[in-house]
């Protein structure tokens, strides 16, 4: 039976080219067992591909009418062949060469006739680590979906018995209440209503703010800085990933008054700004981030996607980390309270149009000629709290690498895994051959945060801003209101 498909999981599918395919990814990294052989990993490959049976949505395939995407079909038999598929390099431990032969699986998108997944296991011919490359189409879920269902097939100890690999597992979905048809007739005109609404509000306030007359919303779309990684999306693909102890960020968080992601924000903010000043890059104004935005109620287990992605208005102008992580906090709020105060699906409606317009600019390939929405894009999806295993291999960390939005820009995910953030970086290779600079300025970020707390006198080196007549501190102005002047 064939599944209907959303609106926003359609965008997906309608909006993805060669250059820019819409799936997600996650960078596996297991530690072998002690008992392992040579013969582990072809036996685990092998393994995997008898399980030619599997479950929605890995079964389906998107049954299309005259080329548009309609609804999700389930097929009887995958190909094994194109779904597990087995690599070896000299050494998965070795984070440069890993990085870019992931960078060559990223890159092409899936295969639009057969279910939209793949799995690559890599072995290494040197150390007793290897590695687990997973993709898979956007349309089947958000980020929160995803790394629910891929949880399901890992265990809390070492066990070979009951062993099932994720596209086997039935994922429980929670069916929504029925209801009589004319209540649900009323219910969804006046959830219509109020949809449309608040999405004519949140226009009107964009508006309002592009004309000067209140500036405190969210930030107008298209007004971000132009850069090397932003622009026309190409097909290459550059990936990097990082780690940070996520113990120690939210300590800094209970300290500092912040959220944990706000502490992130502004440590990405940082790196971000150091990495493009070594390009050559200056700033008048602010960095935008695309944030999304969780649009799900609490509990709620439903496949699909229900985000909204809105830009953010980093820091600019302090020197101070503080300073810098107080800017970002009063910007990412006035963001949160505005989602708070509109139905969701105005939200998704306002990025379903803003990412449409620069979808098009895209198509057209003029993506360069206009400034982006965002610089970046930052998302943070929560991870396993205790350590999980494949079988009686130890999972040791968890990399997200995602997809990259119309008009470029690096995207930045980050998962909790135990104590630790692993942190996944992709943007093109149009004018990037390496994001490992960037991936070091976040940790030097972080460090330096957290030292400024105990000695106001740590300050960043210049990255480059420059003070616009109209871009001033959140602080300053604060300082400047209670003393009067």
């Amino acid at each position: 039976m064939s599944k209907k498909i959303s609106f926003l999981d359609k965008a997906f599918w309608i909006t993805e080219s060669e250059n820019s395919p819409k799936h997600v990814a996650s960078l596996q990294i297991l530690a072998l067992p002690e008992s392992a052989d040579e013969d582990y990993l072809p036996n685990l490959v092998t393994t995997f591909r008898r399980f030619d049976k599997a479950t929605s949505p890995f079964n389906t395939v998107v049954e299309r009418v005259f080329g548009f995407p309609w609804a999700l079909k389930p097929v009887e038999k995958l190909d094994m062949r194109y779904h597990v598929q087995y690599h070896e390099i000299d050494d998965v431990s070795d984070r440069q060469q890993l990085h870019l032969f992931i960078a060559r699986l990223h890159e092409p998108r899936l295969e639009r006739d057969k279910p939209l997944w793949q799995y690559h296991i890599i072995s290494s011919k040197e150390g007793r680590q290897f590695a687990i490359y997973v993709k898979i189409h956007h349309i089947y879920g958000d980020g929160a979906t995803l790394i629910r269902w891929f949880q399901a097939a890992y265990r809390d100890k070492p066990c070979n018995d009951d062993f099932a690999p994720v596209w086997a597992i039935e994922q429980p979905i929670r069916n929504r209440r029925k209801c009589h048809w004319f209540r649900g007739l009323m219910n969804g005109s006046w959830h219509f209503i109020r949809t449309i609404t608040d999405l004519v509000w949140i226009l009107f306030r964009i508006l309002v703010k592009l004309l000067r007359i209140n500036t405190h919303y969210m930030p107008v779309p298209f007004t971000g800085t132009r850069t090397v990684l932003t622009g026309q999306v190409h097909k290459g693909r550059v990936v990097a990933t990082a780690d940070l102890d996520f113990k120690r960020v939210q300590a800094l968080s209970k300290r500092l008054r912040a959220s944990a992601n706000e502490i992130l924000l502004c440590c990405f903010d940082i790196g971000v700004h150091r990495f493009l000043k070594d390009y050559g890059h200056s700033f008048k104004r602010a960095l935008y981030t695309n944030m999304p935005i969780n649009l799900r109620k609490p509990g709620e287990q439903m496949g699909g996607n229900k985000i909204a992605i809105v830009p953010v208005m980093l820091a600019h102008g302090e020197t101070d980390p503080y300073l810098r992580l107080r800017q970002i906090i009063e910007h990412h709020r006035i963001v949160k309270n505005a989602a708070r105060r509109s139905e969701p699906g105005a939200f998704a409606y306002y990025t379903i149009l803003i990412q449409s317009v620069s979808l098009l600019f895209e198509l057209l390939r003029v993506s360069d000629w206009f400034k982006p929405i965002a610089n970046i894009l930052i998302s943070n999806v929560p991870g396993p709290k205790q350590t999980r295993y494949l079988k009686d291999a130890e999972l040791l960390a968890v990399y997200p690498i995602s997809a990259i939005t119309p008009g470029g820009g690096v995207n930045i995910t980050l998962l909790t895994y135990g104590d630790t953030a692993n942190i996944g970086l992709v943007c093109t290779d149009r004018r990037i051959n390496s994001l490992g600079n960037m991936a070091q300025y976040f940790s030097e970020a972080f460090d330096m945060l957290e030292k400024c707390v105990d000695d106001p006198s740590l300050t960043i080196e210049d990255i480059g801003e420059h003070m616009d007549e109209d871009v001033r501190s959140i602080v300053a102005e604060q300082e400047i209101h209670e003393n009067g002047h």
